[in-house]
């Protein structure tokens, strides 16, 4: 019999089928025996009755099976009666009657509870065993929405006439200046893993106008908090012929909103399971130059916002808006990239932009440097080698727009929409100072 999946049952009622999957929760309960099955649709209850009604030989392997074994099952579907109907739960108004199962392979016992009601790991735990919690409902929920997420970038900056391409992750030099890189011996040369796809997506721009990537990038950044990991996936967008830095934002906004619209609408059972909420973005999300934002927040201005002053700035905003969102503009120009345009009024701050959501940015753009004779005294401004950067440099000596763009990190985006207090919690399988699959203690490299 052709396989259903489980999240398509509910329209087979009083028909037979064969589902196949994972053995999430048995249960015996006086000569009955109850299964929680799973597949990627969904879960489903199946009950194996006891002879006569039953089968002796599907009792007889229903009673070898445990947590995790996979399956192959054939059974009837059936409504069940009006008193034990869970509208709260998938499938919670059927049940299988198991007619026969197969074993397709035996799981090792447990070393945990992985049970929706008993799972309460801690994050290291959680990590250690990556290769089995991401079984757990609540782990597949995080990624499902990260899923959509990724996707949704993808969807709308297609939507938006952007070109896809993929930048390369190893590269002769930094993008973004300073020692945060992860040096790698190529062959006898000396070559870097990519902080960011900016300078190919800068590139690529000059010839296809609107460019999108979606990159892993490297940051070596010897940090351990809760909100930073060496490898991130990069969700990056440039465009040409803009007027101002705004229309940078503008379209990173709407980018934000269309993600925020498809995750409300693809994944409100994943939202249901991990109690998420949304953030708020209003009609036009509230700007401010760091000035202005220092001024907000009644403390000296500084080079930048540091990570207590942008919670506070993102609370003060959304008592006075309702907005989770927030742009902060204007940025010193030396402590930004070479590549970041400084504005014409007041050359010592740029026109670069990042957008704070719920106290953590998530984004980072505004316009670039687009003359090649201002690119150039940038460059030796900032004490570069120009050799190491010439492909880039020749898109610009050749002729390039006024353009500009923006990048998002999906794992902080994911942490933040989730409410997540880790940005470990967000990612698959995460790298940082003290972990490569497992803590860097415990292997070798």
């Amino acid at each position: 019999m052709q396989r259903t999946l489980i999240g398509d049952l509910g329209a087979h009622k009083g028909e037979e089928v064969t589902i196949k999957g994972w053995v999430s929760v048995r249960r015996d309960q006086g000569k009955m025996v109850f299964f929680d099955f799973r597949d990627r649709s969904g879960t489903v209850q199946g009950v194996v009755l006891p002879p006569p009604a039953g089968g002796l030989a599907t009792m007889e392997i229903a009673k070898e099976i445990r947590n995790e074994y996979v399956v192959s099952v054939d059974g009837k579907v059936n409504a069940r009666p009006e008193k034990n109907v869970n509208s709260k739960v998938q499938n919670g108004d059927i049940e299988l009657e198991v007619m026969g199962i197969t074993i397709l392979a035996k799981a090792e016992p447990l070393p945990f509870d992985m049970s929706v009601d008993g799972y309460n790991l801690d994050l290291t735990t959680e990590l250690d065993h990556r290769a089995l919690t991401l079984r757990h409902p609540r782990l597949q929920a995080i990624f499902k929405v990260q899923a959509v997420i990724i996707d949704s970038f993808r969807e709308y900056m297609k939507s938006q006439d952007f070109m896809e391409f993929q930048a390369p992750a190893i590269t002769p030099a930094t993008a973004e200046g300073g020692a945060e890189v992860f040096q790698v011996q190529y062959f006898d040369k000396k070559a870097y893993l990519t902080q960011s796809p900016q300078l190919y997506k800068q590139i690529v721009m000059t010839a296809f106008e609107r460019v999108f990537s979606v990159n892993k990038v490297f940051r070596a950044e010897p940090s351990a908090t809760t909100r930073h990991i060496t490898e991130i996936v990069s969700l990056d967008a440039e465009m040409a012929f803009i007027e101002s830095w705004t229309d940078v934002r503008d379209m990173s906004e709407e980018t934000v909103r269309f993600v925020l619209q498809q995750v409300e609408k693809k994944c409100a059972r994943e939202l249901e399971v991990l109690g998420a909420v949304l953030p708020t973005m209003i009609e036009k999300t509230p700007t401010y130059s760091l000035t202005e934002a220092f001024a907000k927040l009644g403390v000296p201005e500084d080079k930048d916002l540091n990570p207590e002053q942008e919670r506070k700035l993102c609370e003060i905003v959304k008592e006075e808006t309702g907005s989770d969102f927030v742009y902060v503009y204007g940025y010193p120009t030396m402590k930004k990239p070479f590549y970041v345009y400084p504005n014409p009024e007041n050359p010592e701050f740029n026109e670069g932009m990042d957008l704070l959501c719920r106290g953590v940015e998530w984004l980072s753009g505004g316009r670039r440097v687009n003359d090649y004779a201002q690119l150039m005294q940038h460059v030796e401004k900032w004490g570069m080698d120009p050799k190491k950067i010439e492909m880039f440099l020749e898109a610009f000596r050749y002729g390039a727009p006024p353009e500009g763009g923006f990048a998002l990190g999906a794992e902080r985006m994911t942490m933040q929409i989730l409410g997540l207090k880790n940005i470990r919690e967000a990612t698959l399988f995460p790298r940082d100072m003290n972990r490569i699959d497992l803590p860097l203690s415990e292997t070798e490299i």
